[in-house]
């Protein structure tokens, strides 16, 4: 039994609850995304909207669902005879969970019957249930990359593909993408973002009264769920039959040109890329208009369109903070107006303003194109601000000096492990994994996955006489069937450890350096990677930032670390080698690179340089990949970087040799590799 839906209204969640709704009416709207924070009712709301489905028609025994009213030619159960039954069931909703199989997703095909037997046994998978429903994914962020790609690929063409050496299934798998996540654990491929038509932010309330409704009502649905569901049954009711009544009108609601002209214009103005958010709007409008039982579409459609359409679509970088700037939007709308003069067109009326005192009416000054963050994080890196001299930032504090910004992110060389892993799938190191290039057979452990076909004929061929061969056809046995060994690339452990002493700490020096880690973090993002930040200056080393899938919260503790003090090379190297120790206990499949950011000094501490270099020595023992960034500078150099990066057994790079384009850098890269192997 699902929680009833009114109980998620009373936490602020409005936008959440419109945005599904929207799409029950629509269905071509295209999903939503939920970003909120742990504890916010992110899944009960999702849940709560299949019991507010109209039920559906569908053949009988068709474990595809088709439609009895054209049904699917290519259907694996078919054909199905127009004369054939048909049952109504509720519309489904079907978890996909995050570490869900490839075969569990899409289906399984028996590749040992279809070759001795030559036949089709095809086991449905979760594109199949969802098919005229919803799917729901619960921490999305975190779902593997090669199951986000068939996702993308069934929600692109509505259809699923199940091939396994020349056998072929496919069936139709059209649904609702319901996604929901914590920001916190990691962002989402720019490819699955744009798939979801909906995004909307949740946040628990703060407002005392609404925080005790919540808790009254989940203890009440705890002692009497069925008592607490009958409670709300008629406003469900109502809701349902709306939804219905919304349905029946979409096809005569009318979205005139003018209303397509605003859409159009909306997202020209705040520079989306491609065509879909155009799509999504235009759709979502019509939606809320047929929601508002309307036969138009007017400005306050299109604008709350926008609010839920364009927010995810305006990232150019992970390090963007989704959102819409409303008082641009409300701009935008209303020079589109001015401009047009047609107030007997709907949705270019200047009398349609949904909220003339609102944050954009009344004509105020215009608004900055950008948000408080703009793109200042790399224009004034090396502008001195007020308050300070020859580059030298305000004191902060005692021995410790005010975070600095960084510089311009730039492209940056491939950091990679050495040797072959297992890790969790990514794009950085090499890597034995479920897919990629086929670099051999074994025999399979469990269920046969991707066949080696010339290695199974091999294994069968000398046995053909003894088991008593007279046709054509190849007799095999379960001992012969070989599984392809392939070869992919793993993400790793990305752990940054940070030198943010004295010596660090002139404007120049410290915001190049913050540019440097802000690239690698980047380049982290893109690869797959989890990632961690220690820092240490004046007497100890910290955890900034635990090893976690977030790169935008490294970036955020990256961008307001303070500096100042002396140098305890030791402290940081020791504190690195404690959080790779407990990450090893909780994912020992996943590999470390480590990247210490230092000029190799060591002041902090009792025989600060014996003690760096016993602390070094630990992680050579260990076997720990390790990238030492120098950034010394100036033209007198005492190379200890480079001295610390020999105790890591690691390669040292310049803050110019890591950049992509950097000759240098990969000279020095093969001669560190060079001297590794001799």
């Amino acid at each position: 039994m699902s929680t009833p839906f009114p109980f998620t209204a009373v936490v602020g969640q409005d936008d959440l609850r419109l945005a599904l709704l929207l799409n029950a009416v629509s269905p071509a709207v295209g999903g939503v995304l939920v970003r909120g924070e742990k504890g916010t009712a992110k899944s009960t709301a999702v849940r709560a909207l299949s019991a507010l489905l109209p039920a559906v028609d569908v053949v009988a025994g068709c474990r595809f669902s088709c439609d009895p009213a054209a049904p699917d030619p290519a259907c694996p159960d078919g054909p199905h005879n127009p004369p054939g039954g048909f049952e109504t069931r509720p519309a489904r909703m079907v978890e996909l969970p995050v570490g869900a199989s490839e075969d569990r997703l899409v289906g399984a095909l028996d590749i040992e019957r279809a070759l001795a037997e030559g036949v089709k046994a095809f086991e449905p998978g979760l594109l199949a249930d969802a098919h005229r429903g919803i799917l729901y994914v619960d921490e999305v962020n975190l779902l593997h990359d090669h199951l986000v790609d068939l996702l993308l690929d069934a929600a692109a063409m509505g259809a699923s593909y199940v091939e396994r050496e020349g056998v072929s299934v496919r069936h139709a798998a059209r649904f609702l993408l319901v996604g929901t996540m914590n920001p916190e654990e990691g962002e989402l491929r720019p490819q699955l973002l744009d798939r979801f038509g909906l995004t909307v932010e949740v946040a628990a309330s703060r407002e005392p009264d609404q925080r005790v409704e919540v808790v009254r009502r989940r203890l009440a649905y705890d002692d009497d769920p069925a008592g607490f569901a009958a409670r709300w049954a008629g406003e469900e009711a109502a809701v349902r039959q709306r939804i219905a009544a919304a349905r029946e009108l979409l096809p005569s609601v009318r979205l005139g040109d003018g209303a397509l002209r605003q859409i159009a214009a909306t997202c020209a103005a705040f520079e989306v890329d491609g065509m879909r958010a155009d799509i999504v709007m235009a759709r979502t409008a019509t939606a809320l208009a047929a929601w508002a039982g309307r036969t138009e579409v007017l400005a306050e459609d299109v604008r709350q369109a926008a609010l839920l359409a364009l927010p995810h679509r305006r990232r150019r970088n992970p390090f963007d903070a989704p959102g819409l700037d409303e008082d641009k939007l409300d701009q935008t709308l209303e020079e589109f107006s001015q401009e047009s003069g047609e107030s007997g067109e709907s949705g270019e009326s200047g009398d349609d303003d949904p909220d003339p005192d609102g944050p954009g009416g009344g004509g105020g000054q215009p608004q900055p194109d950008e948000g408080p963050q703009g793109d200042g994080a790399t224009g004034d890196a090396a502008r001195p601000e007020a308050g300070e001299s020859d580059g030298v930032p305000q004191q902060a504090g005692a021995g410790e000096q005010a975070p600095v910004r960084a510089a311009e992110p730039f492209r940056t060389k491939v950091l990679s492990v050495p040797g072959i892993g297992e890790g969790a799938a990514g794009r950085r190191s090499r890597a034995r994994t479920e897919h990629g290039r086929t670099t051999g057979a074994r025999r399979p452990r469990g269920a046969l996955t991707k066949l080696h076909l010339a290695a199974t004929v091999q294994a069968a061929a000398p046995h053909q006489r003894a088991r008593g061969r007279s046709g054509p056809g190849l007799v095999l046995r379960r001992d012969d069937l070989r599984q392809a060994a392939r070869e992919g690339r793993e993400g790793n452990l990305v752990l940054f450890v940070v030198d943010a002493s004295g010596s660090m700490a002139a404007r120049q020096r410290m915001g190049a350096v913050k540019g440097a880690v802000l690239s690698l973090l980047l380049d982290a993002y893109q690869r797959r990677d989890k990632v961690g930040l220690v820092t240490f200056r004046g007497a100890a080393a910290e955890v900034a930032l635990p090893p976690t899938s977030s790169v935008d919260a490294a970036a955020a503790r990256l961008e307001s670390l303070p500096t100042g003090g002396r140098t305890p090379l030791a402290a940081g190297l020791l504190k690195a080698h404690d959080v790779l120790r407990v990450e090893r206990l909780r994912d020992p499949a996943r590999r470390a690179l480590v990247v210490v950011v230092t000029d190799g000094r060591a002041t902090g501490g009792p025989e600060p340089v014996a003690l760096a270099g016993r602390a070094a020595r630990l992680f050579a023992a260990g076997g720990v990949a390790s990238v030492v960034v120098d950034c010394e500078s100036g033209p007198v150099r005492l190379g200890l970087a480079g001295q610390l990066a020999g105790e890591l057994g690691g390669t040292a790079v310049t803050l110019d040799e890591l950049r992509a384009d950097s000759i240098a850098g990969l000279v020095k890269d093969v001669q560190g590799r060079s001297r590794r192997a001799a």
